[in-house]
C-alpha cells in the first residue's frame, strides 16, 4: 500500500540499476533507493555505491534547500560539473537522505533498470496510468472556433491529474494545427510533440495541442491521436461546458 504522503518517503528497490559514465559503469546496485521529492521519485544510492576516484571538486551546495556536498562526477577526461551530491552529513529537514548519493539524471550517459534503459527517470509505484475507448461527445473549442468535434476519444486517467481526451487527427481541425518544436517527456506515456493552433494569420495559440509519435507500451492506444490543453480552451462533453479549473 502506498504511504499517505509521499513527500520525502525512502523506500528500497528490488531492481538492479546502473548508470553509465564516460564508458564506465559508476554504479551497479541491487542497493538503490527510491526518494520521493516534488516531482515524483528518484535514485539515490548508499555511498559505498559510488567510488571516490569519481568524485572531484567537493564543495557545499550554493542552494539553501541541499545540505549535502556537492561533486563533480569525473572519468578519465569527461566531467559532469556538480553532478552528485552526497549527504554525509545532512540537515534535520534531510535526515532521510543520511548516507545516501544522488547523480544528477541527466548527467549520466544512461541509466538502465535491470536491462532496460531509463530515458526520463524511475517510475512511481504507487502511479497508474488507464487508457480507456470512450463514445463520449466531445467538441473543443478556441474563440469560438471548432477545433475538433469526435464521438471516439479515448480517455486518460493518470493518478493525481486531472482527466485527458486524445481525439483522431481526422476529428480534428488539422488545417489549424501548426507544428511546433515544444517537446517534454513523461515516464509512463513518452516523449510528446506539440502544435500550435493558427486561428488566423494573425492569432495563433502557442503550445496547446500535443501528440505521441511512439507512446510506451502502456499507453500504446493513444499513438497518433491529439490532446487539447483543457484548461485553455473551451471543452463539451455530451453537450455540456466544463470547468478549465
Amino acid at each position: 500500500m502506498a504511504p499517505f504522503n509521499l513527500t520525502n518517503h525512502v523506500e528500497d528497490s528490488s531492481k538492479r540499476v546502473r548508470v553509465l559514465f564516460g564508458g564506465a559503469v559508476v554504479v551497479d546496485t541491487t542497493e538503490a533507493k527510491l526518494v520521493w521529492g516534488r516531482y515524483g521519485p528518484a535514485y539515490y544510492f548508499p555511498q559505498s555505491q559510488l567510488l571516490e576516484e569519481y568524485l572531484q571538486n567537493g564543495a557545499a551546495s550554493n542552494d539553501s534547500s541541499n545540505s549535502g556536498v556537492v561533486y563533480d562526477l569525473v572519468v578519465g577526461t569527461k566531467k559532469a560539473e556538480g553532478a552528485v551530491t552526497v549527504y554525509s552529513n545532512p540537515s534535520a529537514a534531510q535526515q532521510h537522505l543520511q548516507g545516501l548519493v544522488n547523480i544528477k539524471f541527466s548527467a549520466a550517459d544512461a541509466w538502465f533498470e535491470e536491462d532496460d534503459q531509463l530515458f526520463i527517470g524511475p517510475k512511481n509505484p504507487y502511479h497508474r496510468v488507464d487508457v480507456l475507448n470512450s463514445s463520449r461527445h466531445i467538441r473543443i473549442e478556441i474563440d469560438g472556433v471548432e477545433v475538433a468535434n469526435s464521438r471516439s476519444p479515448k480517455l486518460l486517467y493518470e493518478t493525481g491529474y486531472r482527466v485527458r481526451t486524445y481525439i483522431p487527427k481526422t476529428d480534428c481541425r488539422l488545417d489549424l494545427l501548426v507544428p511546433s518544436d515544444h517537446k517534454t517527456a513523461c515516464p509512463y506515456k513518452g516523449e510528446a510533440h506539440y502544435y500550435h493552433v493558427q486561428l488566423t494569420p494573425e492569432k495563433r495559440v502557442d503550445n496547446v495541442v500535443w501528440w505521441y509519435l511512439n507512446p510506451n507500451l502502456e499507453c500504446a492506444q493513444i499513438s497518433g491521436l491529439v490532446a487539447f490543453y483543457d484548461e485553455k480552451l473551451d471543452v463539451f462533453v455530451d453537450g455540456v461546458k466544463q470547468s478549465r479549473s
